[in-house]
């Protein structure tokens, strides 16, 4: 989900830390560390990087072409190929019948079975597309505070170690709980009563 979208999801983080100086050099290094890799024409079925919020096919982080007025703008690209399980055990049928006429066995062995399939889904993944899931993040460094424009768990556990990895800092997300704890400026006494609540559950 893009954040020019007609609808967004967006989760909200606290970033902790600082970059090293000079900071655009620094954020520059730590998203091409981490650029998105391509995975056509290859057996791997999942690849995550960073990707450039304008040409998200063709990304470039040159200079300061990540940073719009006082905030840096790019994206998490996670790519997934995905092949439909009848079309693996279709596949898989064909190549077991060719084995046992081949052979002249009744049936295969398990281990045999194993590659087989192994090399099926190996061949499958070669020739199908990845598709790409784009989500766009808003990073306003001086206040340490960053917008990721999706709530999908596994992409935002993407997110939270891809940036660790790249820039060596830490993500909070924040939540009522975390938002409470970090910019309330609560007494030692009243985080020992935040610490303690628990939540309320509201089902008839």
């Amino acid at each position: 989900m893009g954040l020019l979208s007609s609808s967004v999801s967006i989760t909200r983080y606290r970033v902790e830390g600082k970059l090293e100086e000079p900071v655009l050099e620094t954020m520059a290094n730590g998203l091409k560390r981490h650029v998105i890799s391509e995975i056509d024409g290859n057996v791997s079925d999942e690849t995550i990087g960073w990707t450039s919020f304008e040409n998200p096919f063709n990304p470039k982080f040159e200079g300061s072409s990540f940073v719009i007025g006082g905030y840096f703008v790019f994206s998490l690209r996670i790519d997934k190929k995905t092949i439909p399980r009848r079309v693996i055990k279709k596949h898989f049928d064909v190549e077991v019948a060719k084995q046992l006429m081949k052979t002249g066995a009744k049936q295969l062995s398990r281990e045999e079975k194993r590659r087989i399939r192994q090399k099926v889904e190996d061949v499958l993944t070669l020739q199908i597309p990845a598709t790409p899931n784009i989500y766009d993040v808003v990073w306003q460094y001086e206040s340490s505070s960053l917008w990721f424009f999706s709530n999908l768990k596994s992409a935002n556990e993407a997110l939270e170690t891809l940036f660790a990895k790249s820039f060596n800092l830490t993500l909070i997300r924040l939540f009522p709980f975390t938002m409470a704890d970090l910019t309330a400026g609560l007494s030692p006494e009243e985080r020992d009563r935040l610490t303690a609540l628990s939540p309320t559950s509201f089902t008839e």
